[in-house]
């Protein structure tokens, strides 16, 4: 009998979701997404998020991630560090949450702190250009690195974050026939979903054949208020999108089902550059076919050629490239962090309790359940050999949550027909704490 009336004091039904007991943290299960499902497996011991973005992934707030090549590559300092600084700005205008995303002394971090920008700027192309293929030997090595396209969507997708805003997209290169040069953000868009706002893919690449690959990986390619694709610098590529959108909240009202369809790979939102600067198109042009040239004749290839002919443009152009290529990145960030706030607007809509398939039962049938008990993180080690005792063995670690009260709360709101599933629970102000409250 006593057992009986302990459990029933634990699982509680009671008529508001806005519990809070003292220091004791109050979760709630009945709004559980895929921000979960994808922040809630983030290892301590590889990401470090800084708390303006572990806040808004706790609160379900719109966040925007931002690349950190256009910082460390894209630009010499200290434009290059003003401009990160900028777009931050830009975002926070919004209400919306930055991102800037690099690997810094091999931690994943999801957020950066104005000295870490001016670090990432002053080392320039010292910190090493990571790709996804590189992001577990920087890490292994302890070393620092900017992310790509392709890294940055791939982190961004693991945290949860639906719109990611860039500079422009890599792509096929001229003369692929031969090199068989394909940027690895195409492929990276082709399986993860994730939204890049871009100025379209740069011109110095085979722009027909980029389009062509995306079609193939399944990207959907949307051009924003126009009909032709940019071509970064040029608002026009000559090719057509397969898409034309006029807002912002449409281009929202595309993500969110492709999201939850779980297609599985990305969309791609071409933004024209500002039609002040698509003046100077003719010069800029001219500049990048002799780049081009140069890059050939001097046999740079690979992850070195679209940093040495931005730069080179720049200085053909006697800066005019420079100030377009931050005007268009900042132009981005007002699309992207709106596309993001219009998200974010539309979820909060569809996820009300009047949209709810609640609402076909009556309140009275609908109690919102309090659960009080242990929420954990269990660590778990195993021997990826046989292991030997009394000395080190090479194994793995394992993060996975755990706690009685944290299983029930799961297992109540999985069987659904309730309202709110709140777990009321001691949590550590520490690492495995942080990452226990984005997931909730």
């Amino acid at each position: 009998m006593l057992r009986a009336l302990l459990a029933l004091a634990l699982v509680v039904a009671c008529l508001s979701s806005d519990v809070h007991f003292g220091e004791i943290d109050v979760y709630n299960f009945g709004v559980l997404s895929t921000t979960r499902a994808q922040s809630g497996n983030l290892d301590p011991e590889l990401y470090v998020l800084s708390p303006e973005v572990l806040n808004a992934l706790k609160q379900g707030l719109p966040i925007v991630a931002l690349e950190s090549t256009v910082i460390s590559h894209g630009m010499e300092y200290p434009h290059n560090v003003q401009t990160g600084k900028d777009l931050e700005h830009i975002i926070r205008s919004y209400g919306v949450t930055p991102a800037t995303i690099a690997i810094l002394d091999g931690k994943i971090h999801i957020g950066l702190t104005e000295s870490q920008l001016d670090l990432l700027g002053q080392l320039g192309h010292s910190a090493i250009k990571t790709s996804r293929r590189d992001i577990a030997a920087l890490i292994a090595m302890g070393a620092t690195g900017a992310t790509t396209v392709a890294a940055t969507s791939w982190i961004a997708h693991q945290a949860g974050i639906k719109v990611f805003v860039t500079g422009g997209l890599g792509g096929v290169h001229r003369g692929y026939e031969q090199t068989m040069d394909v940027s690895a953000d195409l492929r990276e868009l082709g399986r993860t979903p994730i939204a890049v706002v871009c100025a379209g893919v740069k011109s110095i690449l085979d722009i027909g054949r980029t389009l062509e690959y995306m079609e193939t990986e399944g990207v959907t390619v949307v051009a924003f208020n126009t009909t032709d694709f940019p071509a970064f610098f040029t608002p026009s590529s000559g090719f057509s999108a397969s898409m034309r959108l006029n807002t912002t909240e449409q281009c929202a009202n595309l993500i969110a089902p492709n999201g939850a369809l779980n297609v599985g790979s990305g969309i791609v939102i071409g933004v024209p550059i500002p039609s002040e600067y698509a003046a100077e198109t003719e010069t800029i042009e001219a500049a990048i076919q002799q780049a081009i040239e140069e890059s050939i004749s001097q046999h740079i290839s690979g992850r070195d050629v679209t940093p040495f002919i931005l730069k080179r443009v720049s200085e053909l152009t006697q800066g005019k490239s420079l100030a377009a290529n931050i005007a268009l990145i900042k132009h981005n960030a007002h699309i992207g962090a709106q596309i993001a706030r219009d998200l974010h607007n539309l979820k909060s809509q569809k996820t009300s309790p009047k949209d709810s398939p609640s609402k076909y039962l009556d309140a009275a049938e609908k109690p919102n359940v309090v659960i009080i008990g242990g929420a954990t993180v269990d660590i778990t080690g195993q021997s990826t050999s046989k292991a030997i005792p009394y000395t080190s063995n090479p194994g793995k670690v394992s993060h996975r949550f755990g706690g009685v009260g944290r299983n029930i709360a799961e297992a109540v709101h999985r069987l659904g027909g309730q309202g709110s599933v709140n777990l009321v629970s001691l949590v550590g102000n520490d690492a495995n704490g942080g990452i226990f409250e984005i997931a909730y």
